[in-house]
Parts: C-alpha cells; sequence; structure tokens
C-alpha cells in the first residue's frame, strides 16, 4: 500500500496546476523554479507515475496527472472542512459575537456579507449573533467600549487603540433624480456645486471638501435616508454604486458628470487593539477575507 505524499507536496503541485508552470508558481509558492522543481520530483517518486510535461510545447498535465489534480482539489476540500470541525470541537465555542458593519451593505457583492455570516454561523452554530449597523463614527466608539467586536466599514478617522485592516475599496457616483433640474439638461461642474447637496452626518467639512462641494443643504445619518431624499428630486448626493445600481436601472436615478464626481472610500474592518488572538474574531477575519477573494475572482 502507497504512503500517502504530505500536504506540503500536494499543495506545491495544486499551485504549479493552477499556474501552469513552475516558474508561474514561484510567487504564489514564494519558492525558486529549482525548490518547486524538487517537490514535483518527489511527488512523482511517492506516485510512481508522471503528473506533467515540461517542453518546448509548453507545460502540460499528463492524463494522471489531471486525474490526480481532481483528486488532489476533492481530498484538500474535505481536508479544510475536516480542520473547520476539529477547530470547533476545540474551542467548544459559545456565548455570543457583535459584528458592526455600516448601512447599505446587503447589495454589495465584493463583500457578500450574507454569505461571510452564514459560515461563520456553520462554523459556530452556539455562538449567538448579533449584527449592529451603525455610522463609521459609531462603530469606533463601540469597538472601543467593547460592545462590538469586529467592525465593518469605511472609517475616515484614525483611533489608536484601534486596529484596522484593509479589505477593498467602495465605488460611489453623484446621483439625482429624473425630477430634478439638473437632470434636464447638460450641467456644468460649478453648477453642480451650487445643487442642494444630501451630506452625511459623520463627514466633516473636510470630507466633503473633498468631494468637492463647500457645504450641504441636507444631512442623514444613513445611505437609505439620503437616497429617499435624493428622490424627492431636490437633492442631489453620493451613493454607493452597489446599492444605486437597482434604482439607476429602473432609470429613478441618474450619475451627474461620472468623470468629474466621484471617489472610492477605502472599506476594512476593526478591531480593537488586543483582541486579535481571540478565536471568533480571527475566525470572523479569515471568513471575511476569504469572501472578498471568491468575489472578486468571480
Amino acid at each position: 500500500m502507497h504512503t500517502l505524499p504530505n500536504l506540503k507536496l500536494l499543495q506545491v503541485f495544486i499551485a504549479v496546476a493552477r499556474c501552469k508552470g513552475y516558474s508561474r508558481a514561484q510567487q504564489t509558492l514564494n519558492m525558486t523554479t529549482p525548490a518547486i522543481s524538487g517537490y514535483m520530483s518527489e511527488l512523482e517518486a511517492q506516485l510512481g507515475f508522471v503528473l506533467c510535461q515540461r517542453g518546448r510545447g509548453g507545460f502540460s498535465l499528463t492524463e494522471k496527472g489531471e486525474q490526480f489534480y481532481r483528486y488532489s482539489l476533492a481530498m484538500l476540500e474535505t481536508l479544510e472542512g475536516w480542520q473547520q470541525q476539529v477547530e470547533t470541537l476545540k474551542s467548544q465555542q459559545g456565548g455570543a459575537f457583535t459584528l458592526g458593519v455600516v448601512d447599505a451593505t446587503v447589495t454589495d457583492a465584493t463583500l457578500d456579507l450574507p454569505a461571510a455570516i452564514a459560515r461563520f454561523n456553520q462554523r459556530f452554530p452556539a455562538v449567538f449573533l448579533n449584527l449592529s449597523v451603525r455610522d463609521p463614527n459609531a462603530l469606533q466608539q463601540h469597538l472601543l467600549e467593547d460592545r462590538i467586536d469586529l467592525a465593518i466599514g469605511h472609517f475616515p478617522l484614525r483611533a489608536s487603540n484601534l486596529v484596522t485592516v484593509p479589505l477593498y475599496e467602495e465605488q460611489q457616483w453623484l446621483y439625482c433624480s429624473p425630477a430634478h433640474p439638473l437632470a434636464q439638461r447638460a450641467a456644468d461642474a460649478e453648477e453642480i456645486r451650487r445643487a442642494g447637496m444630501v451630506t452625511r452626518r459623520y463627514w466633516n467639512q473636510a470630507e466633503l471638501n473633498k468631494r468637492g462641494f463647500r457645504q450641504g443643504t441636507a444631512s442623514v445619518e444613513s445611505i437609505e435616508a439620503q437616497l429617499t431624499l435624493i428622490l424627492s428630486g431636490r437633492y442631489i448626493g453620493f451613493l454607493p454604486a452597489h446599492y444605486a445600481q437597482g434604482w439607476e436601472r429602473q432609470g429613478a436615478l441618474r450619475r451627474l458628470l461620472p468623470e468629474h464626481f466621484h471617489f472610492r472610500a477605502p472599506f476594512s474592518f476593526a478591531f480593537r487593539r488586543g483582541r486579535s488572538r481571540e478565536t471568533l474574531i480571527r475566525a470572523m477575519r479569515e471568513i471575511l477575507n476569504a469572501s472578498r477573494k471568491t468575489a472578486t475572482e468571480s
């Protein structure tokens, strides 16, 4: 009976197969080509058959190599589930976990928060989950007070006792309703700046200036409230592209000078300094990173 190859050899093989070559797998594996070649030779010696062919025609898996690749992927997927189950048994994690998030994230496919929460619940079914939707400043304050364990959002202000880890950037455009006077003609940037602007309560003057405006004529605490005022036809305002997409498709929202009025809000997850090793915080961080990568690749 053959001895099963160790996990390192399988990981090297899978990376080589995915990257379609030894040299292309160097960065993924952080190894030199000779080191990769050595691992592959060791794996082929243990298996007793050739996995790939290299030459002038380029890199390709052999027929047995293709089959072994599929078997290896299935085995690693099973192993990952086993590791998660063992982690759950080891931690015997119960209690409660409070996740904070800014509003209007449910339509954000890059984050895919519903999928992340599903994975968290599968991994820790005994944990009582609290989901708290707040503005960025409130989320940071609640983190400092340990009322929230982990928060996701755009955090313009820095807090010395919080660790902030970048996730991705959220695209925002300037919108108006078809009923707004600016939608009836081609307006220039200066005319748009003079229009009634709805701002977010947590934006300071510097944030407003960065968006190209000197002042607002209305203020809101949530993206939903901002959308409501924009749909009234009396205000213009910035909205996340993913949130506005459905209304834009229906013709209820129009972008204003998108080449001029736009910005990307850097999203991060944040937690209080000193809590990074806690099981639930570490697990949610891993799940969010995996969820974001999956959404980006798709």
